[in-house]
């Protein structure tokens, strides 16, 4: 029998009643429980948690537990005070086993983003930047040191003739036979 069907002239139960009724296993008295306290409990899960569908979860966890261990609450009158206890105590656990944030540079964060090409389109760009470093590998050591001051470094034509102690025009003319040379070089990686 449920606490509605006891006294039909009794429209407004204590919570003691409720929770009397809620310990010998009276559905309707748990729903009239869940009913007052809901939105108490989930306003304090959404100022412990800070998050509106966290606070909803934590709202409907801690109603699971409250009416498993019911029969443990020895003092009825006490119920309140003691599911505030069980909210408090679940959203500590929530927020010690949540993820940490963490901060993610911008700079970062854009070059962990990946690009729009094709699988296969990486694998070439791959494929051919390690050409291009073995191809460079093999050059004698003034093309390679043009090379990479120019192209990999980024250096400007004027800025290598002042490292390399040479006119800009000699730059000019070093650069284009080492780049005829890495690129038979490249062509002898391909077979060609």
């Amino acid at each position: 029998m449920s606490i509605a069907e006891c006294d039909f002239e009794q429209t407004t139960y204590t919570v003691r009643d409720l929770v009397l009724a809620a310990q010998c296993g009276d559905r309707d008295a748990m729903d009239q429980l869940y009913n007052r306290f809901q939105q108490h409990i989930l306003s304090i899960g959404y100022k412990r948690l800070g998050n509106w569908d966290e606070a909803q979860e934590l709202c409907q966890d801690v109603f699971i537990q409250a009416f498993r261990r019911i029969d443990q609450l020895q003092t009825p009158e006490a119920f309140a005070g003691w599911l505030r206890q069980i909210v408090h105590r679940m959203a500590i656990n929530r927020l010690t086993r949540r993820p940490k944030p963490t901060a993610i540079d911008h700079e970062v964060l854009e070059a962990t983003l990946s690009d729009d090409r094709e699988p296969i389109e990486t694998v070439l760009s791959n494929e051919r930047s390690t050409q291009v470093h073995v191809g460079l590998d093999r050059l004698g050591e003034l093309d390679r040191a043009t090379l990479i001051a120019f192209y990999l470094d980024g250096q400007s034509l004027i800025e290598m003739a002042d490292s390399f102690d040479a006119p800009v025009g000699t730059i000019k003319r070093r650069l284009h036979v080492a780049r005829k040379r890495l690129a038979k070089e490249c062509g002898m990686l391909l077979g060609a």
